[in-house]
């Protein structure tokens, strides 16, 4: 079987579009380690900001500020007194049991011995 020229120049053409070339020639690079400093102000930026998608396109945004793990709202209506909500005119997050009896009840005479 004979190989006529114009074939050998289509794999010679081929084996380049290809890159078989020798090994080691075109290895992928490696990533390079991020120093610690680096590491350091990733870590911080990841804590400060979040990404979401806006418009199908993903946006850094600042993080809403939260006081252990919980939203500064949800923390201020667990831990609040009422006293401080009314200073605060938050009058909407006061319970309205609270503070009536302080639990006692008083309208049973069952427990009244005389």
């Amino acid at each position: 079987m004979q190989i006529i020229s114009h074939e050998i120049d289509f794999f010679s053409r081929i084996k380049d579009v290809i890159g078989l070339l020798p090994s080691g020639t075109q290895m992928a690079r490696q990533k390079k380690k991020l120093s610690s400093e680096q590491k350091a102000a990733k870590k911080k930026r990841r804590e400060e900001y979040m990404t979401v998608f806006i418009n199908g396109k993903q946006k850094q945004i600042k993080r809403p500020p939260t006081i252990d793990g919980m939203d500064v709202d949800e923390f201020i209506r667990r831990n609040a007194d009422p006293i401080w909500l009314h200073q605060n005119e938050m009058w909407e997050y006061i319970d309205q049991n609270t503070g009536e009896n302080d639990g006692v009840n008083l309208d049973t005479d069952a427990d009244v011995p005389f």
